[in-house]
């Protein structure tokens, strides 16, 4: 790890800005335990993927974000569910990062899916095929425990603040655990 101090990137699978998973990630950094620290990065800015482009170099901001994740000690994704799979943008920005494979900022990373949507099944099936993509990045992602918000509208309220104190508490478990796990497998 980074020093004393364990860094995260958190990143956001969603574009809206009132997005549930924008807030549960400002949650996850209210919720982490002593010496941790999250950042968040957002995809506004990440271009359609194009071989043609990165042929000539990644843009700035994709070369910022495969900066971020090399100094991350982790990372961690949330993300809503889009028609029982991974929103575009954000599996746009994931093909990005992995060109080229062997030097993927996402190989040997730990890392975290979590995810918020207003559905009865949470992001069960987004977070299930986000898995099948790490496999192939060879990224160390976390199997349990799980969190998933379902009925993410009652649980937040109209400017983005939690106010669902069993989830808060939900997430400082999974907070706990993934810092475990990056440095039971973090190549630091």
């Amino acid at each position: 790890m980074s020093g004393t101090t364990l860094h995260i990137l958190g990143i956001v699978g969603s574009l809206r800005a009132g997005s549930y998973n924008r807030a549960l990630l400002r949650v996850a950094a209210q919720v982490l335990p002593p010496g941790v620290e999250l950042d968040t990065f957002t995809l506004e800015d990440i271009p359609p993927y194009n071989a043609d482009v990165q042929s000539h170099g990644d843009p700035e901001p994709v070369a910022r974000l495969k900066q971020l994740l090399v100094e991350a000690d982790a990372v961690l994704i949330a993300a809503p569910e889009y028609n029982y799979s991974i929103p575009g943008v954000l599996k746009n920005a994931i093909d990005w990062v992995s060109r080229p494979p062997k030097t993927c900022p996402l190989r040997k990373k730990p890392v975290g899916i979590i995810g918020a949507s207003s559905g009865e099944s949470g992001t069960m099936r987004g977070q299930l095929a986000m898995r099948q993509v790490f496999v192939f990045l060879d990224s160390y992602v976390m199997g349990q425990p799980e969190l998933r918000v379902t009925r993410a509208g009652e649980r937040f309220d109209e400017g983005g603040a939690l106010v669902d104190e069993e989830l808060r508490e939900r997430l400082r478990v999974y907070m706990a655990a993934l810092v475990d796990w990056a440095r039971l497998v973090g190549r630091r």
